[in-house]
């Protein structure tokens, strides 16, 4: 079985050691990748809804980035949202731009009453090329 392997975006490793959570894990040719928000630099939330799902994105790519691979090494989709009726053709205009043709990863989209004083949340797996 192989082993796990930590994997943090270059700049942002102090904000996961502080929460004690690693930005994702590699087991074998797999990536877990945790939550990602639409944080600042210093970790806090990005006030504007839509900067925020972009920063979010900006930031995911960054974990995949350290692990050698990127968006279009997803297979798994997962995105938190704390009001959907209100945010979804946000979250879907920037989608679009992010993923403007098929084939799409699979999605998910839960509706959440908390998320840290975030809006929005992405989580996904992806395989690692190679």
């Amino acid at each position: 079985m192989p082993q796990r392997q930590a994997i943090f975006p270059a700049s942002r490793q102090d904000l996961y050691e502080k929460h004690r959570y690693s930005a994702a894990i590699r087991s074998g040719d797999l990536l877990f990748v945790s939550g990602h928000v639409g944080s600042r630099e210093d970790g806090t939330p990005e006030p504007d809804f839509e900067r925020q799902v972009r920063r979010a994105f900006d930031n995911l790519r960054a974990t995949l980035r350290a692990a050698g691979c990127g968006l279009d090494d997803l297979v798994d989709v997962t995105t938190f949202h704390t009001d959907p009726e209100r945010q979804f053709e946000t979250i879907l205009a920037v989608k679009d731009e992010i993923f403007p043709q098929a084939p799409y990863p699979n999605w998910t989209a839960v509706g959440v009453n908390w998320l840290a004083g975030f809006d929005f949340e992405i989580k996904v797996i992806a395989r690692i090329p190679g």
